[in-house]
C-alpha cells in the first residue's frame, strides 16, 4: 500500500505545484501551496501508515540514523519527475516526514530577478559571497544558478558541499564535483580543508553552520577562491553582525579584519506569495567597497543599511525597497511585505505615503534611513 500511496502523493504535490508535503500521524497529509498550508481530502495518517510511508523512501542507512538520533536528512529522486529534499523525525514517539520539492529545472538569474551586481561578483576571481534569508526563501536555487552561470561561461573547477545535495550539475566548461554531508565526507569544515587540495576555483559550502566552517570559508576565500556560503539571516547588515559573533570575543576583531578582505557580496532573499498564485523572490544586495570594508573592520556595522541604501549606483539595493516595488506594481499584497520587511514601521510609513499619492525620491529616502538608524545606534 505505501509505494502505491507514496506515488499518488507525490504526484499531487508535483500538479498542485506545492513546495512542501506534511506527512504527520493524526492529520492528512498536507501541502504546502505558495505558502499555504492545505490539509489533502484523505484519510488521516495512522502510525502504520507512517513508518510504511518512511520505509517506502527511505535508504537504510538513514533508517539507522532515525532510530539513532531521532532524525535524518536526505535527497530522493521521485523518477524522472522531480526530487525532494526529505526530512524524516520523531515527535511524540511517531514518525513525521516532511518532503520539500526541488525545481526540476534550473531557473537562470534572469527568471528569478537577482540584482545584476551578482553576476559580476560570482565571476570575480576570489571572495566570499554570502547568500541569505530564512528557511524557504530560496537561498538553494539562487546558488544552483550561481554555479550554473559560471559553468555555462568560463572554465573553472568547482566544488559543492551539500546537505543533501539538491540540483545535479553536469559538467560543460566546468569541471564540476559535489560532495554530500554524511555520505561522501563527514562535515563541512572538513570537507572545505580537504578541498583546498583538490585545485579548486569555486566553492560552495551548503551551510555554515558552526564557527569551524565559517573560519575555513573565511580562509578559502582569503587564499584565492570564490566561495559561495548560506546562512539563515536576514538583512546583510544582521549577516556580517551574525558571522562576528559566532567568534569568541577575543578573536572578534581578527575576524572583522579578516572578512573586510575576504568578503566581496552580501544577496539577503525573501520569497512572496503573488497575488493570484506563484510566487516571487525580493533580494538585498551588498557589494563590499573599501568604504564598506572599513566599517566592518571598525564595528561600524549598523551604517551598513544606509550605505545600500546610497550604493544604487553600484548595483546596491535593500530588501524593503525591493519589496515596496513588487507591491507598487500590484504583484504582491502589502500585508506580505510588511510580514517579511527588516524594517517594519519605516516600510510601512512609506507605503502609506505611497496610498496617499506621495512617492518619495532618494534623498528623502536617504533622510528615512537616516532617522531610523539613529534612533537606537551609538557611534
Amino acid at each position: 500500500m505505501s509505494t502505491v500511496l507514496i506515488d499518488k502523493l507525490l504526484h499531487t504535490v508535483v500538479s498542485r505545484k506545492a513546495s512542501d508535503l506534511h506527512i504527520a500521524v493524526g492529520s492528512p497529509p498536507v501541502v504546502r501551496v505558495d505558502g499555504r498550508l492545505m490539509r489533502l481530502e484523505t484519510k488521516e495518517l495512522t502510525s502504520e501508515d507512517t513508518v510504511s510511508l518512511m520505509k517506502s523512501i527511505t535508504p537504510e542507512r538513514c533508517q539507522q540514523e532515525l532510530q539513532e538520533v531521532g532524525g535524518t536528512d536526505f535527497g530522493f529522486a521521485f523518477g524522472d519527475v522531480a526530487r525532494f529534499r526529505v526530512s524524516v523525525f520523531k515527535q511524540r514517539g511517531y514518525v513525521g516526514i516532511v518532503l520539500r520539492q526541488l525545481p526540476n529545472r534550473l531557473m537562470d538569474f534572469k527568471e528569478m530577478g537577482t540584482p545584476p551586481a551578482l553576476e559580476k561578483l560570482i565571476m570575480r576571481p576570489r571572495g566570499l559571497i554570502l547568500v541569505t534569508g530564512p528557511t524557504g526563501s530560496g537561498k538553494t536555487t539562487t546558488l544552483a544558478a550561481a554555479v550554473d552561470y559560471i559553468n555555462h561561461k568560463t572554465d573553472r573547477h568547482i566544488i559543492t558541499i551539500e546537505d543533501p545535495i539538491e540540483f545535479f550539475h553536469k559538467h560543460d566548461k566546468c569541471l564540476i564535483n559535489q560532495r554530500e554531508l554524511n555520505v561522501d565526507v563527514p562535515s563541512f569544515s572538513e570537507a572545505i580543508r580537504r578541498a583546498l587540495r583538490q585545485d579548486p576555483d569555486v566553492i560552495l559550502v551548503g551551510e555554515m553552520r558552526d564557527l569551524e566552517t565559517i573560519e575555513a570559508a573565511i580562509t578559502a576565500a582569503e587564499t584565492g577562491h570564490i566561495v559561495f556560503g548560506t546562512l539563515h539571516t536576514t538583512g546583510a547588515q544582521g549577516t556580517v553582525n551574525r558571522i562576528i559573533d559566532v567568534f569568541p570575543t577575543n578573536q572578534q576583531e581578527q575576524i572583522r579584519t579578516q572578512l573586510s578582505v575576504a568578503m566581496i557580496g552580501v544577496v539577503s532573499q525573501a520569497l512572496l506569495p503573488k497575488i493570484g498564485g506563484g510566487r516571487i523572490a525580493a533580494y538585498e544586495m551588498l557589494v563590499i567597497t573599501p568604504a564598506i570594508a572599513n566599517l566592518i573592520r571598525e564595528n561600524k556595522t549598523f551604517r551598513i543599511t544606509s550605505s545600500i541604501q546610497t550604493g544604487a549606483k553600484l548595483g546596491m539595493q535593500l530588501l524593503d525597497d525591493h519589496m515596496y516595488d513588487i507591491w507598487k506594481r500590484g504583484i504582491v499584497t502589502k500585508e506580505e511585505i510588511l510580514a517579511k520587511a527588516n524594517m517594519v514601521e519605516a516600510l510601512a510609513a512609506k507605503i502609506a505615503r505611497a496610498e496617499r499619492g506621495f512617492f518619495e525620491d532618494d534623498g528623502e529616502a536617504s533622510e528615512r534611513l537616516r532617522g531610523s538608524n539613529d534612533d537606537g545606534d551609538e557611534d
